[in-house]
């Protein structure tokens, strides 16, 4: 089971070869991107059963992933949602994790720190889902 995961990313050459990464090392199904907060927001409040991961940028075209992350603070237990950030100084991580954030990213030197959290957190999903068909 590929873990469904929205991109909030608004550079088209940064999006898809993080899709194309991600897709090709993390068993990750990219189910939607945006390049907006508004679209971000939108999306994934919306579509709450659709996605397992959501990837935010800090800075968009339009607006801040800071405001798609307060969207999505009540969102399910096992939704993840991760920062990948060319600013993910100490302060950007405390502001993220105030906002419930499960991770923050470098884009210039953690991207393989990235596709290890992808596959455990799909590893995770996979028990997870497996111990339910169990019990059932």
């Amino acid at each position: 089971m590929k873990l469904r995961t929205y991109i909030v990313e608004d550079n088209a050459t940064i999006r898809e070869n993080l899709i194309g990464t991600l897709e090709e090392l993390a068993e990750v199904e990219a189910v939607g991107i945006a390049e907006t907060e508004d679209e971000g927001k939108e999306w994934l409040t919306s579509h709450t059963s659709q996605w397992d991961l959501a990837i935010v940028d800090l800075f968009l075209r339009q607006g801040s992933g800071l405001g798609v992350l307060a969207a999505c603070r009540n969102r399910l237990s096992a939704q993840k949602m991760v920062v990948l950030s060319n600013y993910a100084t100490p302060d950007v991580r405390m502001r993220c994790a105030q906002l419930g954030v499960d991770a923050v990213f470098d884009k210039s030197n953690e991207i393989e720190a990235l596709v290890d959290y992808c596959i455990e957190h799909s590893n995770s999903t996979q028990r997870a889902a497996a111990s339910s068909a169990t019990t059932n």
